[in-house]
């Protein structure tokens, strides 16, 4: 079987995935910090700063992808992902090693039990970035699961930080990609109970309130950052 044969029996076997129980009971028993946010947020930048406190395993997701080069540095195995073929997708799919599972763009990338047993067993939060279609497979699993959607000071600033990220030189198409995924997310994020928002306008206070929301705090209510949220939303 080619890859591409492959590849579209594993996205049929996404659609219909449901992890171990095992699994399940592990993910319940756990604390579990998920980070998401449009793309130049600093969702990323947050999880750092977390990370640099010892108080968080973060978790590396797994992907069929290969290794890229960001902003001149390669990627290694076990840093950003751990990188496996599409036999062993499938293999992890079969055996409900996963928690959640998504096909894009012709690939694989999931988180798996081993991950989230590591936080466990250091008795640290279980940390990492995910898109929303994410969340919404840990909800099922964990209900009230910490999920925190980081957001630009405003629509501007947000422009400004992606056309840096490129050195100005972003691509039209992956820029409107870009564009319609934050929309997407936005509103997905914005239709549930279960989120919480953060303005990223200063890492450290950012990242400070992030973590008192993982640890079972309400530092500061969030309906200045919903209000931003829509209006980053009316504007795409």
């Amino acid at each position: 079987m080619d890859d591409s044969a492959m590849a579209a029996g594993l996205k049929q076997k996404i659609e219909q995935y449901h992890p171990s129980a095992a699994t399940i009971e592990l993910v319940k028993n756990t604390p579990i910090l998920l980070l998401v946010g449009v793309s130049g947020a600093g969702k990323g930048s947050i999880k750092s700063k977390l990370l640099g406190t010892d108080s968080y395993h973060h978790i590396v997701s797994h992907t069929t992808r290969k290794p890229r080069e960001n902003d001149g540095v390669m990627e290694q195995d076990g840093r950003e992902y751990h990188f496996i073929d599409l036999a062993e997708a499938e293999r992890m799919l079969d055996d409900g090693a996963f928690v959640e599972a998504k096909f894009y763009s012709g690939n694989v990338y999931g988180t798996s039990a081993v991950e989230i047993k590591r936080a466990h067993d250091e008795e640290k939060v279980a940390i990492t970035d995910i898109e929303v279609q994410g969340v919404a497979e840990y909800e099922t699993i964990k209900p009230n699961v910490k999920a925190v959607f980081v957001l630009p000071p405003s629509y501007e600033i947000w422009q400004e930080r992606l056309q840096r990220r490129y050195d100005g030189n972003v691509n039209a198409t992956d820029l409107e990609r870009r564009m319609m995924t934050a929309k997407i997310e936005l509103q997905e994020a914005l239709d549930k109970n279960y989120y919480r928002f953060v303005i990223n306008d200063e890492l450290g206070k950012a990242a400070k309130i992030v973590d008192a929301i993982a640890h079972g705090s309400d530092p500061e209510n969030d309906e200045a950052a919903k209000v931003l949220a829509h209006d980053i939303l009316a504007k795409l």
